[in-house]
This record gives structure tokens, sequence and C-alpha cells, in this order.
């Protein structure tokens, strides 16, 4: 690569052991080249001490060709784009055993054979051929993701394993590398210094168990936890637990504010200002899912009229038609209750209203409001067909099917609003009609009276009653539905654990109470809403700034398109 190549051919046999033969068109090497290459350092490209503050190439020891002649047989022919034939030289085991002319393509070849045939020892130590092929493919792999205007070939035992042909974009050669086809979190974000940070993400749920998350540091593959972390970071919100990033993320930085002398592989490289490349790389990452929201939302929600409308099937003209119902009714829908007032007590633990309770969707006609009226040339509303499963919403928009988990979709709209609660100070705060006594442990009673000031900002009202028992008397209104006891008891637990962040960002288990809150307080599989309920959640999604996955990172949206239920039936 530092040969200018622009094509690369990889073949291996025995796992590596047998052969390993490595073919470029470069620049290639003369006579006098060939032989140097093979005394320790002659290939350095540093031309003086100053040199090791800037490295831009990805070689510049002079160590690895001299390494592997002293343990194989190894084999370099190469010609100069401005010599007429080229060189051959072989190294058996450290000794220089032939050198003559031989008429060879421009560039270099570097064949290794019977690897580590003088050092039994530690060739035992090598893993499992499987193992071994799987080290090399990825070092294919990720110098063709660094390199994709490049041309890459791996064959294994006479067959091709991996074929990328040259590549104008990085988007193309990550999709041909990944095999990839939906959609892509683009990043692309400058710094002050200027620094960037640019590359693609898989979105987390689409990504394929196998996926990767590489990381190009000035066109050096390499592997940072600090990086990965950045990453991990910005997509909290859309990844579960069980799920890992995966995509290329590639960093461009002056030479000098990083050291990769630091690791005999060159993939470990050290960085002068660790923070601010993490804010970094986590701000590209969480402007990249920013903008993959706004995609989202104009896809499903792009709309001329105002807003979701229910399914308006056409009435039976024999039966007269139903009373038009009054949509989202505030003192019955169980989406979007309205904020209590201080003044406005409930009893504690006000039950959500039972779904059995609730009017049956069926399918007889259902007079909803009017459809708006669309402007020539622009997209229709999302239009509600019905709920399945009493869990998940089908609406259609334009040419697709979209498929929402209700659950999910409710319990991110509860999760915002409760962020947005916390962090500004004021929850609206839902007076209990009947205090509700509880008895802390001894551990929790000091945290109560130690954090009692944060509790009421997290919107909870206690008051100390004597001993350890404490008196709740008012609660957070978003979540009134739950039992007054078990919100004192859970956010005390996260008041104990929670520490300040450096960013000023709530801290970790803080944001865990609160998701969980919103998880429990939000409408259930096994609800049956009805319509006025779903387009009500509906508009809430749209105004909402993130809706795409819940608080743990479970997708809320699934889009079909046309052509792809087109594919499940075999339809031309």
């Amino acid at each position: 690569l530092d040969a200018e190549a622009g094509r690369i051919s990889v073949q291996v046999e025995g796992g590596g052991t047998r052969l390993i033969r490595v073919m470029d068109n470069g620049v290639g090497m003369d006579g006098d080249d060939v032989l140097l290459c093979l005394e320790r350092h002659a290939t350095s490209k540093l031309r003086d001490e100053q040199d090791l503050n800037t490295i831009t190439s990805l070689g510049f020891r002079g160590e690895a060709l001299p390494s592997i002649g002293s343990v194989s047989r190894l084999t370099i022919i190469s010609r100069a784009a401005s010599q007429e034939t080229g060189t051959r030289a072989e190294v058996r085991y450290g000794t220089l055993h032939a050198v003559h002319e031989q008429g060879c393509g421009r560039g270099t070849v570097v064949e290794v054979r019977n690897l580590f045939g003088n050092i039994p020892a530690r060739k035992k130590f090598l893993k499992s051929r499987r193992t071994e092929l799987a080290h090399i493919e990825e070092v294919v792999n990720s110098q063709a993701l660094a390199h994709p205007g490049v041309g890459f070939e791996l064959q294994v035992d006479g067959r091709t394993r991996l074929a990328y042909p040259p590549a104008a974009t990085l988007e193309q050669r990550l999709r041909t590398v990944y095999r990839f086809q939906h959609t892509l979190l683009s990043l692309d974000r400058e710094a002050e210094d200027g620094g960037r940070v640019r590359g693609f993400l898989l979105l987390p749920e689409e990504a394929p168990a196998a996926a990767r998350l590489r990381f190009l540091v000035n066109g050096r593959p390499v592997a940072d936890r600090m990086l990965r972390h950045a990453v991990m970071e910005g997509l909290r919100g859309i990844m579960t637990r069980s799920m890992g990033p995966a995509g290329l993320v590639a960093l461009d930085l002056d030479p000098a504010a990083i050291d990769v002398n630091v690791h005999p592989a060159k993939r470990e490289i050290r960085f002068h200002n660790g923070p601010g490349l993490h804010r970094l790389v986590v701000e590209a990452v969480r402007q990249a899912v920013a903008a993959h929201q706004e995609m989202q939302r104009y896809r499903i929600f792009a709309t001329g009229g105002s807003g979701p409308v229910p399914h308006d099937p056409e009435p039976d003209p024999a039966s007269p038609p139903d009373p038009v119902r009054v949509p989202w009714p505030a003192h019955q829908s169980r989406i979007d209750p309205p904020q209590a007032a201080e003044n406005d007590p409930i009893p504690p633990a006000a039950p959500a209203m039972d779904s059995r309770s609730a009017p049956p969707v069926t399918a007889e006609p259902v007079q909803a409001a009017p459809e708006p009226v669309v402007p020539a040339g622009e997209q229709p509303s999302i239009r509600v067909i019905g709920q399945i499963f009493d869990l998940y919403l089908l609406c259609e928009q334009g040419d697709t099917l979209v498929v929402i988990d209700q659950h999910a979709a409710h319990e991110r709209i509860l999760y915002g609003r409760l962020r947005q609660s916390f962090a500004s100070g004021q929850p609206a705060i839902q007076n209990l009609l009947f205090a509700k006594s509880v008895e802390l442990g001894p551990d929790l009673h000091e945290t109560a009276l130690a954090r009692r000031d944060q509790l009421a900002d997290m919107g909870v009202v206690a008051d100390h009653f004597g001993d350890t028992t404490w008196v709740v008397k008012g609660v957070p209104a978003l979540i009134r539905a739950l039992d007054p006891e078990e919100i004192l008891i859970e956010s005390l637990r996260a008041l104990a654990g929670g520490r300040a962040r450096r960013d000023g960002a709530i801290p970790e288990s803080i944001d865990h109470l609160l998701a969980t809150l919103a998880c429990r307080a939000a409408i259930k599989a096994g609800d049956r809403l009805r319509p006025e309920e779903m387009v009500t959640l509906l508009s809430l999604m749209a105004d909402n700034p993130f809706f795409s996955h819940c608080p743990h990172g479970r997708p809320v949206v699934k889009i079909l398109d046309r052509e792809e239920i087109k594919q499940w039936f075999h339809r031309d």
C-alpha cells in the first residue's frame, strides 16, 4: 500500500503456514533495493528523528521482512517501472540463498513458505487453521476498508474467498465488505483543531451477527477501547445490551497528535488529546442518529394535512352511520393523560384503564374525523389500518406498510418527557388524595434524609414521619398510575448510586430509573386501543424529538415497502 498499489492479491495455503503470497502492482524495486530490503531497518521510511513525531506511512520500522525471512523460506520478486527485467531473491531461514534477474510485471511479489519451519515450538502455538484464516481475512477486510480505491483479492487453497474491485466511495466498499444493503448512519463531523470523524455505522437491529466495528486513524486500521466506548455512548438509546456496534469509523488527525509506535503490530496507538477525541466521536455518532431520526420522521409522518388519521372504511349504505367520535378524549385516553396540577389530587396508585373495559376494535365501520385535505403534490397522512395481537399498530404511508410496537412507542414518549422534566428541575407533580406511608430500610432512609431536595426535583414529595417511616404525598404526574411506594424506593436507589457526570448529563443510574418507570407506566402488550388512541400515539411520536427506539434500544418502528412485500409473494 505504501508502494501505491492499485491491486493486491493474497494467496494462502495450509492456513498460512504452507504458503502466504502477496502480489501487488505498485512502484516496485530495483535489484539493489530488493537486496537492501532484507536487511534490518533498511526499508525504514524515516529520514530523520523528527519523522518519528509525524509518521504518515503504514510501514516505517523496516523489521518485518528480515524477521519473516529468519523463520521461513522467503522469496521476493520485484520490478520497478523503469526496469526491463525484475529481480528475484530467495532467503532460507535467515540465509540469502540465491539472487538473479527474472522477467516479471511491474510491482512486487512476496512469497512466504513453510512458516516457522525451523522453530517447531513456535509453530505448535499457532491456532487452528480456521482461526488463522479468520485473522488473515480480518487483515484483508480492514485494509480494503482503509483503501476503497484499491482492488483486493484473497484466495484460500486455490479458491477465491474475498474479491473486492476498486470502489468509488467508502460507502460502496463498506456495503461490499459487510454485504449490507439497509440504511447506514453516516458520520461526518469536524473539530476546531482540524480533526475529522467520518464513516458509516450499521443500524444495530439490522446488523448481521458477524458484523464488526472497525477503526481507521489516518488510514491505519487500529483497535482502541476508548474509541469503541465513544461509539457505544453515541448509540445509547438505539442499541440493546445484547447488540454490538458495527461499521467503520475513520479519523483524520494531525500526525503529530498521535503516536503509532507503541505496539509491535501497530494496532494500538496513543492520542495526545484522548478526552477531546472521545467527545468528537460521541458527537459525530449522535449527530448521525439525529439525522436518521429526521429521515425516519419524514418517511413515516410526511404529511400535507393535519396529521395521522384513523382508518375509515367505506360505510355500509344499508346501515345508518355511527356517530362521529370525539378524537382523543383526554379523560379516557391511556396514551396522553392530562398534566396534573398541584391542587388536583388523586388516590394513590390510580390504575390505568383496564384493556378489558375499553370498547373493542371490530370490523364494523368507524366514523372518525374527516380526511384532511391534502394539497396536490404532497404526501398523504399516515393512515391507521388497525391493531394486531393487541400489541402492534399497522399503518399505511404511501407505498409503505408501517408496523409500530405500541408499548415501545409509548415507553419512549414517557421516557423523553421524564428526562425533560428531570432536567428542568420543575416536574409536574400529582398530589395524592391519601398519603402513602412507606417503611424504608436504614440505607434508603439515610439516602432520603441526604437527598430530600433531589427527590423533590424528581417530582417525589415525601416527608419524614419518624424513625425510618416516610410519607409520600406527591408523585410525578407522568407516572401517577404507578404505586407511590415503588416510585419512592426506586428513586432513592437511583439517587444512592448516581454520581454527577463531568459533562453535566443525567447520571446513568437516574437515566436507568427514568427508563424503568417509563416502561412500567406505558401501555402494555395486550392493551386493546381505540382508534382515537392509536391516532394520539402516532401524533405524539410525530412530535417527539426521538421516537425510533425505546429507552432500552429496541426498535419502535418497522417499515416494509411495496417491493419487499411483492417479493414475499413472488410477484414480478
